[in-house]
């Protein structure tokens, strides 16, 4: 057992995400936040609909979320982390990206209908770079999980 207190984590409703990331519609991929505890973890909700913009070439006869959708929505949940362990709001000045992938698995397809639940957990920050497990679940099982790095945007 240790001494330290628990942390409370707080959750965000959809404006409050369009506020903590720059992404907007048809690539905002987060719609709400669950629980997020800056610098620890966070846990992100995705609902996958029928009208999204990639369904209708990927695949016509079976819809299926892309891969690469899933691996940005898993990097925008750990964005938002980011940004709320940093204490900041990003701008035109201030901005996280994705900057790095390992060991991406992809386990099942995601579907229109599906809510996937993302989760981020920090793992480390080293020189500004900031290193994270991530994984995405649709009823409870892993349809992906990766390694992901983020930095932030260096002005020159």
């Amino acid at each position: 057992m240790t001494d330290e207190l628990p942390v409370e984590g707080f959750a965000m409703d959809h404006m409050e995400v369009r506020h903590q990331l720059p992404h907007r519609f048809p690539f905002l991929l987060v719609d709400r936040v669950l629980e997020c505890v800056p610098g620890k973890s966070i846990r992100a909700l995705k609902n996958v609909t029928a009208n999204e913009p990639h369904f209708p070439g990927h695949f016509p006869h079976r819809p299926v979320m892309p891969g690469v959708m899933i691996l940005e929505a898993m990097a925008q949940a750990a964005g938002i982390l980011a940004f709320k362990t940093a204490g900041v709001v990003p701008d035109e000045n201030t901005r996280f990206y994705f900057v790095g992938i390992d060991k991406a698995r992809f386990r099942r397809p995601v579907e229109p209908g599906d809510q996937v639940i993302l989760t981020a957990t920090l793992e480390r920050a080293i020189r500004g770079i900031w290193k994270f497990s991530t994984s995405a679940e649709v009823d409870g099982k892993v349809v992906c999980s990766a390694d992901m790095m983020v930095a932030p945007e260096v002005k020159s």
